[in-house]
């Protein structure tokens, strides 16, 4: 197959470059004049294929990474800073204000989406209005955990008044595939629970962070927010050897995680929140609604290219409807439409890392030559962007495509007469995340439902693989992730339960009368939240 070019709608021309020539430390959008990166996009703008130059972005080195540390210890100062110990009904305030200038971006940040990662147009507007929507559901649940709290419990003559506290100075590093949501998810509740952020974006989906800075700058405390520019190992690296950060949040692979926890001189101290890769697979039983089945795999294997985390990686179907499931499920493949971001209809889109077509091709020839087929017509043509998903049957243990995670469009389909294979597969496996359970019969899926919840931690009954809706739990075991990410316990990851306690007397009775009284003190509160 070859690059499609189509007349680029001048809606979503490049008509000048983006030359991010800031970064914010300190409350100050710092001007920089040092070495920059060019930053291309793998889609064409013109008929003979070429990348296009969206524009450039600073490469800060040690020190701008360390001053930008220096500036999120000095707003948390000890616990003294004015965001740590700032009521909550301010920093609400000001997250609230920062929402309402991040939507007046909303086209902007849209279109270097498709132009930076190669998401199409309904997906990329999809995940600007989630990640807003994100930050309303998460000053809601922020309001709720505090009207819980405002109150004094008694026990064994003790009173307490508990409430959650921040934890300190927080590094956050986002992933390319959803460069604004799922950094967001990250980012949002470590901050309006009162940690200063040191925030670096994502390699690729780098330049749409830019129309919120101002947005950044300008609505929270000098110092709570940092966004620096740069390689993660030079920036991250002296960051965590400074022993100064109190929690890494990362959505990335367990090797980068594992690499940056090993330099921070003190682990114990180090909180972790992390959403990391998965190997998530389907299990199609032999009285599955193959019409269903096959619909729902295709997209959990091919949204945005099969470049997520909670995308179907691995497709186990039962025996006796195999070959039948191949046939319907690579018409469906093929008749996908490839195109550019923008055009109407455009499932497949332009991979932006200019090197996963070629590691894709790779999964493909390993698969072929240890005795795997394609199943699909169109799988395996590439063009300079692109390469069309493979159906790959049958496929074995073997096989680099059945044990690496491809985090792109290349699909393994593997037989099974057992259900102990799947079960033994996923028992054995790094990741633990999701999976994906299609049939319909009540005797065979009640067992498989109460072994598939001990090895991943959801179980998706004839649906594909997703992470949404945001108030319900998103995590992993083993290699999968750390810590979970749904908008209430969110919150509750980057933060500790702190109270004070004091002896039922007269004494302190009255100091606390006179504390609630007076309203002297933003954490001994009793003021409900509307």
């Amino acid at each position: 197959m070859t690059t499609t070019f189509s007349e680029i709608p001048e809606t979503y021309k490049i008509k000048s470059l983006l030359h991010q020539k800031t970064y914010l430390v300190d409350g100050e959008l710092k001007q920089w004049e040092g070495d920059t990166a060019e930053v291309y996009s793998t889609i064409s703008s013109t008929e003979n294929y070429k990348p296009t130059l969206l524009g450039t972005i600073p490469q800060l080195g040690e020190k701008e990474a360390l001053d930008a540390l220096n500036s999120a210890c000095s707003a948390y100062d000890k616990g003294k800073g004015l965001w740590p110990t700032m009521k909550v009904i301010d920093r609400i305030a000001c997250m609230e204000k920062f929402v309402e200038q991040m939507k007046t971006k909303r086209e902007e940040v849209v279109k270097l989406l498709m132009w930076e990662i190669g998401k199409n147009l309904p997906d990329s507007e999809k995940e600007f209005d989630r990640t807003v929507d994100y930050i309303y559901d998460t000053i809601e649940a922020y309001k709720q955990i505090d009207r819980n709290s405002a109150k004094f419990e008694k026990n064994s003559g003790v009173y307490a008044h508990i409430r959650r506290g921040p934890l300190g100075v927080v590094l956050c590093l986002g992933p390319y595939n959803y460069p604004l949501n799922e950094t967001f998810t990250l980012l949002i509740p470590a901050l309006i629970m009162g940690n200063p952020v040191i925030f670096k974006p994502a390699k690729i989906g780098v330049l749409l962070i830019s129309p919120l800075l101002e947005a950044f700058q300008n609505s929270f405390p000098k110092g709570a927010v940092n966004i620096v520019y740069g390689r993660g190992r030079v920036l991250a690296t002296p960051i965590m050897q400074s022993g100064k950060i109190d929690v890494l949040a990362l959505i990335g692979n367990s090797k980068s995680a594992n690499a940056l926890q090993a330099q921070h001189p003190k682990g114990n101290r180090l909180r972790m929140v992390l959403g990391l890769e998965a190997k998530n697979p389907a299990i199609v039983l032999p009285h599955a609604d193959l019409d269903l089945a096959v619909e729902e795999c295709i997209a959990g294997t091919l949204s945005f290219n099969g470049q997520r985390c909670t995308a179907l990686k691995v497709l186990y179907v039962h025996e006796s409807i195999v070959d039948e499931f191949n046939k319907r499920f690579s018409e469906k493949v093929d008749a996908l439409k490839f195109g550019n971001p923008w055009e109407t209809g455009v499932k497949l889109t332009p991979l932006p890392e200019v090197e996963k077509p070629g590691y894709i091709q790779e999964l493909i020839d390993d698969a072929l030559e240890k005795g795997a087929k394609k199943q699909n017509e169109k799988g395996g043509k590439t063009s300079e962007n692109f390469i069309f998903p493979a159906v790959l049957y049958p496929v074995t243990k073997d096989m680099r495509v059945f044990k690496e995670e491809q985090f792109g469009p290349v699909i393994p389909v593997v037989p099974f007469k057992n259900i102990d294979t799947p079960l033994d597969d996923m028992a054995e496996s790094n990741y633990g995340q999701q999976v994906s359970l299609f049939g319909k019969d009540i005797d065979t899926l009640s067992p498989l439902i109460d072994t598939l919840v001990n090895l991943v931690c959801r179980v998706n009954l004839n649906s594909s693989c997703q992470r949404g809706p945001d108030v319900y739990p998103f995590t992993g075991r083993k290699d999968s992730a750390y810590g979970t990410l749904s908008v209430h316990d969110a919150l509750r990851s980057f933060s500790i339960r702190t109270f004070v306690a004091s002896k039922d007397n007269p004494y302190n009775n009255a100091i606390l009368k006179g504390l609630l009284d007076k309203k002297a003190s933003n954490f001994i509160s009793t003021d409900y939240i509307l």
